[in-house]
């Protein structure tokens, strides 16, 4: 088992950046590809972005591109998003999940394990 707790969300203005941060605990970290994915109110969960295990490959959704960061600190057991140049339709629940390793993917149904979330809200 992994157990992962998001931390950061916030409310900020259109423009403005946010770090979040993404807690493992449990099994290895460093034995997972890593994802996060966002859900607002009344859409599905969408993927934002993934890391292979080592830190080494990255993979975006094309609505995030070049603003948002996925970077992560294994001997923190740390996955963190940084987003900057933030949007209103960036608003929604971000959560963090766990893959095995392999290419990064970006399907949720490939992600075993799920933290709780953590609201980002983006005023225009």
């Amino acid at each position: 088992q992994v157990q992962l707790v998001e931390s950061g969300g916030g409310l900020v203005q259109a423009g403005g950046s946010l770090r979040l941060s993404c807690a493992a605990s449990g099994r290895t970290f460093s034995n997972y590809n890593m994802g996060w994915f966002r859900q607002a109110p009344g859409k599905e969960r969408e993927f934002v972005a993934a890391i292979n295990w080592s830190g080494t490959s990255t993979r975006y959704a094309d609505s995030v591109k070049g603003r948002f960061t996925i970077s992560r600190d294994n001997t923190k057991n740390t996955v963190y998003l940084q987003m900057n140049s933030l949007k209103p339709e960036d608003t929604a629940v971000y959560s963090c999940a766990a893959d095995q390793p392999g290419t990064t993917r970006s399907m949720a149904l490939y992600y075993n394990y799920w933290g709780q979330g953590t609201q980002v809200t983006v005023s225009s």
